[in-house]
């Protein structure tokens, strides 16, 4: 069967965003990428730092409020329905809520054939990425290294600790059929 979607989940600065685009370079056929970041861009600015948006704790913890969830829903069931247009489509996601949000995927993406991807990578690593990046709060790769794969199921696990994008990228890409 021929694979229509990739998530890539996995904690902050933990290093989706160059795994997808290294697998769009490496995959023959052209494949969509949506990350959760893009769709935080996409908010209003005004559901920024409230408490119905998200917010982002100094220590770097994330909450996230019933507007945020509705629209979230909507985000995933549009990247679905696209999948199911015809689009090929990597996720770059990172499931705060562990189990429950690999659920909402899988519900909204029932039907299709979904290679499910971990991205992990040491917490001290990506927390000197994170400082390198500086766009992030500083203490969100720590806390999100661990507890975004709980419970989370995976056809395919790559660790970016000590692996480039690009051998991680070859990887998912051996397993898509």
């Amino acid at each position: 069967m021929t694979t229509q979607v990739i998530v890539l989940n996995g904690g902050s600065s933990s290093g989706k965003s160059g795994i997808v685009r290294c697998l769009q370079a490496v995959l023959p056929d052209p494949w969509l990428a949506f990350g959760v970041d893009s769709f935080v861009a996409a908010l209003p600015a005004r559901m920024q730092g409230a408490d119905e948006g998200i917010m982002f704790a100094p220590d770097g913890g994330v909450s996230v409020g019933e507007d945020f969830r509705t629209l979230d829903a909507a985000w995933i069931e549009g990247v679905a329905a696209m999948a199911r247009a015809g689009a090929r489509v990597v996720v770059d996601d990172v499931f705060l809520g562990g189990a429950a949000s690999q659920q909402r995927w899988q519900k909204a993406l029932g039907g299709l054939v979904v290679l499910w991807v971990g991205v992990r990578c040491d917490s001290g690593v990506a927390a000197g990425r994170e400082v390198a990046r500086g766009d992030r709060v500083q203490g969100m790769a720590v806390l999100q290294a661990d507890v975004v794969h709980e419970g989370v199921s995976y056809d395919l696990e790559v660790d970016t600790t000590h692996t480039e994008s690009l051998v991680c990228a070859r990887t998912i890409a051996a397993r898509v059929g």
